[in-house]
């Protein structure tokens, strides 16, 4: 019987790449990155997309730190498409850490459907993401009143998918293992970790990708879990 649901917040409720399209658009205007040579912005996203999940990959298993994602990936994105190391504007990755989160496009049937399951069960978050900004995206996407408890990695000390921030996640809540269900959309962090801890997990993945043959359950979008809770 399950009484706790535990949710990933990026990439799985607040659409993440939809807010950085939205972000990246403006500050490809505001930096008029044309002038560096930089002439599709929509190169310019895809790259910084591709390069953002391989570094969020390592920062998830510990092998960077906060501080280097943030250094690496404009950076790199800026550098692979032939700007100066001396034309890299320094700031924009400041901007876009403060813009992104005001952003509140959420993955279609959120609202919705964490309304329905609020009712039924004890609904929390964990997160990966850094402390401020998960908090900013919470409060301005009005996602708070759906949340009992929030963990934040940051807090613990560790990233999913270590079993500590899933043993923390579970004594804030006052849940068992056996009562709970966690949902996300990092096969490493979020279904492995929570397998591995022993918690039933429910692969977020509304991009089709193929599943793995450890991966038991699996969903394309929220209002799926409409037929199953």
């Amino acid at each position: 019987m399950i009484k706790h649901i535990f949710f990933d917040l990026d990439h799985t409720i607040w659409d993440f790449d939809r807010n950085a399209q939205e972000t990246l658009l403006e500050l490809y205007e505001a930096y008029q990155l044309k002038t560096l040579g930089l002439h599709s912005a929509q190169e310019f996203i895809d790259l910084y997309t591709e390069n953002n999940h391989r570094l969020w990959a390592k920062y998830h298993l510990g092998e960077i730190t906060k501080e280097t994602l943030r250094e690496e990936r404009f950076r790199n994105t800026f550098l692979e498409l032939g700007v100066k190391p001396e034309h890299v504007p320094h700031q924009f990755e400041d901007d876009y850490v403060k813009i992104s989160p005001t952003k509140t496009n959420l993955f279609a049937g959120a609202e919705k459907v964490l309304a329905y399951l609020q009712k039924k069960y004890q609904l929390h978050i964990i997160s990966n993401g850094f402390k401020e900004t998960t908090l900013t995206k919470m409060e301005l996407s009005g996602l708070n009143p759906y949340f009992t408890q929030v963990i934040i990695s940051e807090d613990v000390g560790v990233n999913k998918p270590n079993k500590i921030i899933f043993e923390h996640a579970l004594a804030k809540a006052s849940a068992q293992k056996h009562e709970s269900i966690m949902i996300g959309d990092s096969l490493e962090a979020d279904i492995r970790g929570a397998q591995d801890f022993g918690l039933k997990a429910i692969f977020f993945n509304p991009l089709n990708i193929e599943k793995p043959a450890d991966v038991n359950w699996q969903i394309s979008s929220l209002e799926e879990l409409l037929q199953h809770f």
